[in-house]
């Protein structure tokens, strides 16, 4: 038995035991976990991190430009010097750095990586754009990165240990659950209820509504597509939230239109502050109280470039991050577009401004049995599954769905049971899913490609 089977046959294993206990012990199991993730992920140099991070919270823009190329610089020297890729890509481009791809990291990981599996922590990206990466992190760099969010979140009173409502990727229910029209676990140690986001459906919303006003949670967390689905059914089925309950939104993984922000905001009574970054580890774009939103130069170096990929107002997002030191990113497309600003702000934070992100506005699948599947959670299917090149999910039918799937040699029969599995488990039971093998996905006419083509929006 190999131990990648082991592995997954363990983590079955755990889910089958964990489905049937009582929910008393599966909130006690949650609770432990979370115990374990954060001793690891608030020790180290956690407080280390954050003591730097408060007391520099008000720099000028040239000491904070001055702490940027002090990092590139001790970080370009790490790179040279761990990763053989990037120091092969050096040497052909003539000791310069290229911009490289998703595809180029994903097809040249082991060569990227600078620490083994074993001593660093794995996450598994799904990501919008329909690419799988296995990144490794080191440990001070999580323990890093956590910092940078939590004193972005600090500004505005979270803590952890603060109640707080979290919609995430978490498949965390069972059957007996969803019968019981009981759609979330809670984290009774450290004060957070997770909220599915897999059963975001019509019949359902009045109970994500009617739970979280009985909850009051000070901070709500999480994709802003399910936050802002339960906001909607709350506004027109007459539901009043209380006032002053929660203190903050802010929202992970997906893009936040001024729609949803409205919604989200008037339902809430609160504001939403966003904050941009990405699994595989981008450097920080954070909002601000006066809602204006800030390249975090201590975090990495972000670049703007057009279609010949010369700096630009304008355009593609290019970053390298000083937190990847596991698995480094250097001059990276990121595969998202933004629009700086010459604006100042009179915040106190002196990084400078982005007008706006113009990501991949989120798309979503329809299951009649299940409601709306959002963009993190389609992306999330990609998650245990190797081989996948891209892949592209099309809805003509309210009851059926076409994936759209190119691989490579490493895509196995195994791969492919999971990656059905983790539609199935998204879509319900009754959805009938056609997996289609194509050699290529076209992107669309403006260059961008999209991982979902929902084509029944007229009918919801």
């Amino acid at each position: 038995m190999d131990g990648k089977f082991l592995s997954k046959y363990i983590e079955s294993m755990k889910e089958k035991i964990y489905k049937l206990l009582p929910v008393f012990l599966q909130n006690l199991l949650i609770s432990l976990y979370n115990f374990l993730a954060y001793r690891q992920r608030y020790g180290g140099k956690y407080n280390q991190f954050r003591g730097i991070l408060k007391g520099r919270d008000n720099l000028s823009l040239e000491e904070l430009k001055k702490i940027q190329t002090d990092r590139k610089k001790t970080f370009i020297e790490f790179v040279l010097e761990k990763s053989l890729f990037y120091k092969e890509l050096y040497i052909q481009n003539n000791n310069s750095f290229p911009i490289v791809t998703k595809e180029d990291i994903r097809l040249n990981i082991e060569k990227i990586y600078t620490i083994k599996k074993s001593e660093g922590l794995i996450s598994k990206t799904g990501g919008t754009t329909g690419k799988s990466l296995e990144v490794v992190n080191t440990k001070e760099g999580n323990q890093e990165r956590f910092a940078f969010l939590d004193n972005f979140r600090a500004k505005f009173g979270y803590e952890l240990g603060k109640k707080t409502a979290w919609f995430s990727g978490k498949a965390l229910l069972t059957g007996k659950d969803i019968q019981k029209k009981r759609f979330w676990k809670t984290d009774y140690l450290y004060r957070v209820r997770y909220y599915s986001t897999f059963h975001i459906k019509q019949s359902y919303l009045k109970y994500y509504v009617e739970n979280l006003i009985s909850y009051q949670p000070e901070f709500i967390v999480g994709f802003p597509s399910s936050i802002m689905e339960i906001a909607k059914y709350g506004i027109n089925n007459g539901y009043n939230f209380p006032a002053n309950a929660v203190k903050a939104i802010f929202p992970t993984s997906e893009t936040v239109t001024d729609e949803m922000r409205q919604i989200m905001e008037s339902f809430f009574k609160t504001n939403i502050y966003n904050q941009y970054a990405s699994s595989e580890g981008a450097p920080f774009i954070f909002e601000c109280k006066n809602h204006k939103l800030h390249l975090e130069l201590q975090s990495g170096i972000f670049e703007v470039v057009n279609e010949n990929s010369q700096p630009a107002k304008e355009g593609r997002l290019v970053v390298t991050s000083f937190t990847t030191q596991g698995t480094p990113l250097v001059r990276y497309d990121i595969g998202d577009t933004v629009e700086l600003s010459d604006e100042t702000c009179s915040c106190g934070n002196n990084n400078p401004l982005v007008k706006k992100i113009l990501g991949r506005i989120d798309d979503y699948v329809y299951s009649p049995e299940n409601g709306k599947i959002n963009l993190g959670n389609v992306s999330n299917t990609l998650k245990g599954v190797h081989g996948v090149c891209k892949f592209q999910a099309v809805q003509n039918e309210l009851d059926s769905i076409d994936i759209y799937i190119v691989i490579d040699r490493h895509f196995s029969e195994k791969d492919e049971t999971a990656f059905l599995s983790n539609w199935r488990e998204r879509l319900g039971k009754k959805m009938e899913i056609k997996l289609i093998k194509v050699d290529d996905i076209p992107h669309e006419k403006s260059g961008k490609y999209r991982i979902v083509k929902n084509n029944i929006k007229h009918l919801l």
